[in-house]
């Protein structure tokens, strides 16, 4: 039929359903339970190990209080945007306290963490302006950057000269060096001191992911630029709300001239509507808590590291991960969906990760870790690492 062409490419792609005739389509599982060290999937209990509730406070029964408490005084739904009737007392105490945690002037509290750099990226880079991106940044970064009028130049991953090559190419040219602070598939940490160090000598601009950093890194959990001691040397920070602050939504945290700038022009904050009053409670209660339970960072940190290590001397490739986020090389697809099955059957629930998200032959499976995983949960994961890597060859 005439103009129907356009849906062509969507009946002609089965790899979803061919994988699920197989058994071994590993998306959209359906959870019936809280999210916590442990969840319901088909009525079968199994271990979280692909959750990014690092700080484990996705069920904590204060900030489900919290967030009831202010779907009862607030309501469901803001029913607009923040730019017009959509913001209420809750979202500007919910962002003075991040931007005063966060070090920064103001904040601007978005309804989604891609909107947040989406939003960002494309109100601060006009025509003529460079977005210097990191190859393996988040796809909401290059989404941003892409949708911008300004220009993307991306560096290789974590490769310092080359990003000097490209600040050196672009000399008189307004620029932001826009990276993640933790990579979110990789683990490891963006190389901030050398990135500030850059920015100084081409007067360039600094904006920080710290999506998978917050309530992670730094002395109080405030992300890369704490954990280096640089965060007045980063000019935007971005976070989200939706991993260690147990809700969803994204933050943008700068000197109140750029925060007030992307509240009047960004197109993702002023033509969607606010972030309902439960979830801005839950981030409201969720910050208090991370401030007042440092506990919950240093007991993630433990177990990011004896399970790094138990990974290594296993003999797993875990590339550079620095952080609760540990990458286990697999190498083909196949083998990683493999993987995957026999450790969901296991009761272990973790997320492999295929081409095109990665190059061809370099599947991983992803784990990531949680302040609240149990010394016997812990067992049980590496017990089922080290049988089924045997059974399948990838280590030995």
């Amino acid at each position: 039929m005439a103009g129907k062409g356009i849906f062509e490419k969507c009946y002609n792609f089965t790899r979803s359903e061919e994988l699920k005739k197989i058994g071994f389509y590993p998306y959209f599982q359906r959870v019936e339970s809280a999210q916590g060290p442990e969840v319901l999937i088909d009525g079968v209990k199994k271990i979280v190990v692909c959750s990014n509730n690092y700080l484990g406070l996705a069920n904590h029964p204060a900030i489900i209080e919290a967030s009831c408490e202010a779907a009862k005084k607030y309501g469901t739904s803001c029913t607009g945007s923040r730019y017009l009737n959509g913001t209420n007392d809750l979202h500007e105490k919910v962002e003075q306290k991040f931007a005063s945690f966060i070090g920064k002037e103001q904040a601007i509290l978005f309804t989604t963490g891609h909107h947040a750099n989406l939003g960002a990226l494309t109100s601060l880079a006009v025509k003529g302006d460079i977005l210097l991106t990191d190859k393996l940044d988040h796809a909401s970064i290059i989404d941003g950057a892409l949708l911008s009028f300004g220009t993307m130049l991306r560096f290789k991953h974590n490769d310092m000269d080359d990003l000097e090559r490209l600040l050196i190419n672009t000399q008189g040219k307004s620029s932001l060096i826009v990276v993640d602070g933790v990579f979110s598939m990789e683990g490891d940490i963006c190389n901030l001191p050398k990135i500030v160090e850059l920015a100084k000598k081409y007067n360039a601009g600094v904006f920080v992911d710290e999506a998978h950093s917050l309530g992670v890194l730094g002395e109080g959990g405030q992300g890369t630029g704490q954990h280096f001691h640089l965060q007045p040397e980063v000019d935007v920070v971005m976070a989200t709300a939706s991993k260690s602050l147990a809700s969803i939504g994204g933050f943008i945290a700068a000197k109140k001239e750029i925060i007030q700038y992307i509240k009047h022009t960004a197109r993702s904050l002023i033509f969607t509507a606010s972030l309902p009053p439960a979830c801005v409670g839950a981030i409201d209660k969720a910050i208090d808590l991370m401030i007042a339970e440092p506990e919950r960072r240093i007991r993630l940190l433990e177990i990011s590291k004896r399970m790094a290590a138990e990974f290594k001397g296993m003999g797993y490739n875990i590339g550079l991960s620095q952080t609760p986020i540990i990458p286990l090389a697999i190498g083909s697809d196949e083998k990683a969906f493999l993987m995957w099955r026999k450790l969901f059957d296991a009761g272990v629930f973790v997320s492999p990760v295929v081409s095109p998200a990665v190059a061809e032959g370099h599947a991983i499976i992803r784990t990531s870790f949680m302040a609240t995983h149990s010394e016997e949960d812990l067992e049980i994961i590496l017990e089922s690492f080290r049988k089924i890597g045997k059974e399948l060859g990838v280590i030995q």
